[in-house]
């Protein structure tokens, strides 16, 4: 019998998440310590295992957002098993669960070519970026506000609208409380209303920005350092999306390194987003 005949794939238990994002921390992509929690809670019939015989070597995510849009990620074959058709059994187990919804990804330089065979366009590249050393030793900037304490979770959805394709209030409400993490918020002088906001977690290896949205660099640049400061002198992490050039040049000033890059792709078509205004994505798992 071939092996493969004896490869399932079905939907994740819980602690099974916390295998997948341990096998994405292998790769090198640096999960959050308690990314699951949300990613889970979010959208539980979203994630999928691949058994051989009875022991997971693969996994894949493929959540719904609303009818409309989709994201793959956290899809993994163990090194050993690679090579014998498994991905892609869990690749197909994943398209058919997301149907005819426009889904992004983001493809590792390896996996790129694949996934424009499978009809994903290059959207933009995000580059990783990650702090050499302490981004900034000065007080919070004045702007710069706890978010839970100044917004509630739709003033926060609202502002999202020409961010992310598509209404994501219950996710936000477990992102922006963050274990070991921060949200903040900037607020404009004049109308007091919100004008950026960003996330920071603990992670495998230091903390991770993302998302971090803002109508102006000096308010990506004020979030940054107070988002910053709560890494206490530990590496900092954000995927800047190299399509918008103040967002490269902030991470350039403040001292970061490239050390890892990836491509949005979407297999309908690119939703109209103000990349301009995007200077961290979210999560390179979740979009």
């Amino acid at each position: 019998m071939d092996s493969s005949d004896s490869f399932v794939v079905r939907p994740m238990k819980r602690q099974e998440l916390d295998l997948a994002l341990g096998w994405a921390a292998s790769e090198g992509w640096n999960p959050g310590l308690h990314d699951a929690c949300a990613f889970y809670d979010f959208d539980s019939k979203g994630y999928f295992v691949g058994l051989l015989s009875g022991v997971p070597v693969g996994c894949i995510s493929a959540v719904a957002y609303d009818d409309t849009f989709g994201f793959l990620g956290l899809y993994i074959v163990k090194p050993k098993h690679r090579g014998r058709g498994f991905g892609m059994k869990l690749w197909r187990h994943a398209l058919r669960r997301l149907g005819d919804r426009n889904i992004g990804l983001d493809g590792v330089v390896g996996r790129q070519r694949d996934y424009e065979r499978e009809g994903f366009v290059l959207a933009h590249r995000n580059i990783r970026y990650e702090s050499a050393g302490t981004i900034a030793a000065r007080t919070m900037p004045r702007n710069v506000v706890d978010l839970r304490k100044k917004y509630s979770i739709d003033d926060v959805a609202e502002y999202e609208k020409r961010l992310f394709p598509a209404q994501r209030a219950r996710f936000l409400d477990r992102w922006l409380n963050p274990p070991q993490g921060a949200a903040l918020g900037y607020v404009d002088d004049k109308s007091g209303r919100l004008a950026g906001y960003g996330v920071i977690r603990r992670c495998v290896r230091g903390y991770k920005i993302g998302p971090l949205f803002a109508d102006t660099h000096d308010a990506a640049r004020d979030l940054l350092i107070g988002l910053a400061g709560h890494a206490a002198g530990e590496p900092v992490y954000i995927d800047v999306p190299e399509a918008n050039g103040m967002a490269v040049d902030l991470a350039k000033e403040a001292g970061m390194n490239k050390v890892f890059e990836t491509a949005r792709m979407y297999n309908v078509s690119k939703p109209d987003l103000d990349i301009l205004r995007t200077y961290g994505v979210t999560t390179l798992e979740l979009g």
